[in-house]
């Protein structure tokens, strides 16, 4: 019989780590946020957005409406209020801001939300059907995933927000039939390193089915533990290696 795994910090924590190299306000993260995610996949173009309640906080960091992602900076970020109206800002926010609002209300683990539609996640969304977890990195999905199969057309109210959080539930990966995803998180880092791994779980999934064979399966005792250690070890790292990348090579970010 296979017994428990220890993961996380708990098995091993790194006594040194590469600084990240700059420091950076809410806004200039997210913009990073935003930036890293298109590289990675996770966005279509200008479509989707990424929301950031601050400890403390009754408003949002989210980017703007019409900047694609890549082209997002520190300045074009925008703080709206729960009800989805600007407070400070040059640009207009989404209608579909409801989808983070409610979210944001519920839910205390959900400080981040990230939505979009990339492709991998979109195909499978088409289905519908949720990836399996068949590689260790994907362990960070483990229990978080739901596939939310009645499409209920665009999020633009408070009232379709609380109808789409409620299907959400408690879990982290909400895949949206004919739509896209949600990943919440508590953390920046959390959320953009489970944005990434969700993506690459959905490609993989494809990929695996061109084959027309069955995947081994991962137990779920080493889910559960490779999950505590991409969540306690590897997030911090990933994203501060995310940030040094992108910001020596578009220093505008932070502009």
């Amino acid at each position: 019989m296979t017994q428990d795994r220890i993961g996380g910090t708990a098995a091993w924590a790194p006594s040194h780590l590469p600084p990240r190299g700059v420091e950076l306000s809410a806004r200039q993260e997210l913009a990073c946020a935003v930036r890293h995610l298109d590289e990675a996949g996770f966005s279509e173009n200008m479509t989707g957005h990424v929301s950031w309640q601050q400890p403390g906080s009754d408003t949002l960091l989210v980017n703007p409406w019409g900047y694609w992602w890549r082209e997002v900076r520190g300045r074009d970020v925008l703080e709206v209020d729960l009800s989805g109206a600007v407070v400070t800002g040059d640009w207009d926010v989404t209608p579909a801001i409801h989808i983070h609002t409610e979210l944001h209300r519920r839910r205390p683990d959900a400080r981040v939300v990230v939505h979009s539609h990339p492709t991998y996640a979109a195909v499978l969304a088409a289905v519908p059907e949720l990836p399996d977890i068949v590689h260790q990195n994907s362990s960070i999905l483990a229990d978080e995933m739901v596939l939310v199969d009645d499409y209920d057309g665009e999020v633009d109210t408070p009232l379709a927000g609380e109808a789409l959080a409620d299907a959400i539930g408690d879990k982290s990966v909400a895949l949206l039939v004919s739509h896209g995803v949600i990943v919440t998180a508590p953390t920046m880092q959390e959320a953009v390193y489970k944005s990434v791994l969700f993506e690459r779980t959905c490609e993989m999934h494809w990929r695996l089915r061109a084959f027309d064979q069955k995947a081994t399966p991962i137990a779920e005792v080493f889910q559960r533990q490779l999950k505590a250690s991409l969540v306690e070890r590897a997030a911090d790292v990933y994203w501060d290696g995310a940030i040094r990348q992108l910001v020596g090579r578009e220093p505008d970010v932070l502009t």
